[in-house]
């Protein structure tokens, strides 16, 4: 009788759970986010956008809410979220409710669902997913940690500026700072430079510095020996 009352309620449990929703997500994430060297916590990230928007109809979910979630330090969701901007597996739409006129962000997966469909395509993880142990064993082996050589290749700039406002970068900071680089096509010195520059005059925020940099680009600014003259000169007729 005992064993069946335990056998009942572990239906009743799982019925339970079953009918607070699923999610849907990728099986091909599953399988080949270590190939996109994303980590643990940073795949749980993209799982968890997914919960959100599928089960909340929430399409940007706070940094307090994914901080519950995954039970990580704010830091650690920070960095985690910044590194899913900067390598463009995540991106943040900015959306009019036609009705009320008001304005609101979500994040857009797109960059992920086209990285994942970029590397089946190319036969990294095969379609089947019938690779080999010693293939996924390969793959797996310190794919979390960032070559010596892509570290070398540019500045952290991210982290300059981190460091220099005194803590992590928001989502949307981040997205304004690959648009500054992918759209604007700004070198990361003359960013850089800029960044002294708001700090120099004590107007540390991100509209501040965009602005220098459209000035500079009015100007035909385009290395930090041309920032630096234009300020001075700036400074001089001011």
């Amino acid at each position: 009788m005992s064993l069946l009352n335990d056998r009942n309620a572990l239906a009743q449990g799982l019925a339970a759970a079953y009918s607070d929703g699923a999610v849907s997500l990728p099986y091909a994430l599953l399988r080949s986010y270590r190939s996109l060297k994303l980590t643990d916590t940073e795949c749980m990230m993209l799982i968890q956008l997914m919960a959100y928007r599928q089960l909340e109809q929430n399409e940007f979910p706070t940094m307090e809410q994914l901080q519950v979630r995954l039970g990580a330090t704010p830091d650690a969701i920070g960095q985690a979220m910044q590194k899913l901007v900067k390598n463009g597996f995540v991106t943040i739409d900015e959306v009019v409710d036609p009705g009320s006129g008001v304005h609101a962000e979500k994040y857009n997966l797109n960059g992920l669902f086209q990285k994942i469909a970029a590397l089946l395509a190319s036969g990294e993880v095969p379609l089947g997913g019938q690779g080999s142990s010693e293939e996924e064993a390969e793959r797996a082996s310190g794919l979390s940690i960032p070559s010596a050589a892509s570290q070398a290749a540019e500045p952290n700039l991210f982290g300059v500026f981190e460091q220099e406002f005194g803590r992590p970068l928001t989502p949307m900071e981040c997205e304004t700072i690959n648009g500054w680089l992918d759209n604007d096509g700004y070198p990361n010195e003359l960013i850089l430079f800029a960044l002294k520059e708001s700090v120099f005059a004590g107007k540390l925020h991100f509209r501040y510095i965009d602005r220098i940099l459209l000035e500079w680009s009015r100007n035909r600014v385009n290395s930090v020996d041309d920032a630096r003259a234009h300020a001075q000169k700036f400074r001089t007729g001011r």
